[in-house]
């Protein structure tokens, strides 16, 4: 039972801090994207800049992988490179990331323990690392908006799969406001909001119009 007296004002453990998780962007290329059918690729594409430039706001290490860039797939989403400009990319032939040396010392690098992932397709370059990397006790949070899989049906049942495993289902916003929480965090308030303004759809346009009418420090 929980002691009233006890409670206090603190944030659970289970939240994404800028501190305590590392970011993956597994094969968001252009082969990848071609078979993607489980929702619009362009909110796909969107999602994953938004979550990208979140992780870049709070200075969040991310891993960049793609799989057969030079072969097949393609590079690596050109909106991704920009944001993070001159980064090593981990390219692959394995098609579970958590198979390929380079990728998880990345990953070790980082020092994280909880790791947000978005990757294409679903069902392949995202559910075997994040399987894999449960099963060696990391903490997995998949960013459904920006992934996708084959079909509705196959993006669906490798998210139900993960979350069988443990994992924890989040969309990009989510992380990004779960990364500012607290509208009071000035070094970050105008950064979190232009990355909402620029890929937060209606809410971004609510932002632009709330700070136009109410005043340049309408909250989120």
């Amino acid at each position: 039972m929980t002691d009233i007296a006890e409670v206090t004002a603190s944030p659970s453990p289970d939240l994404l801090t800028p501190d305590n998780c590392a970011v993956l962007f597994v094969d968001h290329q252009p082969q990848m994207f071609f078979g993607t059918g489980s929702g619009d690729r362009t909110a796909i594409i969107n999602s994953a800049v938004g979550l990208a430039k979140a992780a870049k706001v709070f200075d969040v290490p991310v891993v960049l992988s793609t799989v057969a860039a030079e072969s097949f797939s393609g590079p690596i989403m050109p909106q991704l490179a920009e944001v993070f400009p001159g980064q090593e990319i981990v390219d692959r032939t394995t098609m579970n990331a958590w198979e390929d040396p380079a990728f998880v010392e990345a990953v070790k690098a980082t020092g994280r323990k909880k790791i947000v992932i978005a990757g294409l397709w679903t069902e392949v370059c995202v559910v075997l690392p994040a399987l894999s990397a449960l099963a060696q006790g990391y903490e997995v949070y998949v960013v459904t908006d920006a992934s996708g899989g084959v079909s509705p049906q196959a993006h669906e049942h490798a998210v139900q799969r993960m979350i069988q495993a443990g994992a924890v289902p989040v969309t990009w916003v989510q992380v990004l406001l779960e990364l500012q929480r607290d509208w009071a965090r000035g070094e970050t308030y105008v950064p979190v909001t232009e990355v909402v303004k620029q890929h937060g759809g209606a809410y971004g346009l609510g932002l632009v119009y709330a700070q136009a009418v109410i005043g340049a420090h309408a909250a989120g």
